[in-house]
């Protein structure tokens, strides 16, 4: 295998992924930095960002493929969310979907809640878990070349496709979606404007009500709007 000192950085790694993007595919993104990658990478129409529900990225992920055959569905997790949603590889294996991939942002830590070693980090193989599970593809990255080799894999072989990233630790600026720049904004702005709860509480239901429409939107086989 090839060797690599230097980990792969996690932003250049997505940002590769979804360089040569058409519109017929679709992102889903797992919360935290998988949402923050995708978002620096460019944020459009066909991203949809699962802030909430850890580890649901996957089934979601696996509804809209399910849902919009003629579309490629791409989910990005990371290692964290992958291993408390790990029941869901199996339910991709077992219905096979063949326009849906998953890459895993695997950095071996929890990222959200201080960089502890996680299970991947501890002799958890997410890639042999996904063959063992029936993935029609499955593969660990670690230089740029496999990645580079691997990236028609994610966007066109028939799937269920997973590819493990492995990545470095070193932190990226945030890199909000502008529905969440409001809710950011006005939690910041506090020390000069004190928002009430309610007044934070609606602009997260706005949003979540939009991100619910924009959600039946991709399942649908038309547009809402």
């Amino acid at each position: 295998m090839t060797q690599q000192t230097k980990p792969l950085n996690r932003r250049v790694a997505v940002k590769r992924i979804l360089r040569d993007r058409q519109q017929d595919v679709l992102a889903v993104t797992s919360l935290g930095n998988p949402t923050f990658d995708v978002a620096a990478a460019g944020d459009t129409p066909q991203n949809f960002y699962l802030w909430g529900a850890m580890g649901g990225a996957v089934t979601f992920g696996l509804g809209v493929a399910l849902a919009q055959p003629a579309k490629r569905v791409i989910v990005f997790v990371g290692d964290g969310e992958m291993m408390m949603g790990l029941g869901s590889l199996a339910t991709v294996g077992v219905d096979r979907p063949a326009n849906l991939s998953i890459v895993v942002i695997d950095n071996e830590h929890y990222a959200e809640t201080g960089m502890q070693l996680a299970h991947a980090g501890r002799g958890v193989d997410i890639t042999a878990i996904a063959l063992a599970a029936g993935f029609e593809k499955a593969t660990t990255i670690r230089a740029e070349n496999e990645l580079e080799e691997y990236v028609d894999v994610i966007l066109k072989a028939t799937g269920p496709v997973l590819a493990t990233v492995k990545v470095g630790t070193d932190p990226e600026p945030t890199a909000l979606p502008p529905g969440m720049v409001r809710i950011y904004a006005a939690v910041s702005a506090k020390r000069y404007w004190a928002p009430r709860p309610t007044q934070v509480s609606r602009l997260a239901l706005e949003i979540l009500c939009k991100s619910v429409l924009k959600g039946a939107s991709i399942l649908r086989s038309r547009p809402l709007f």
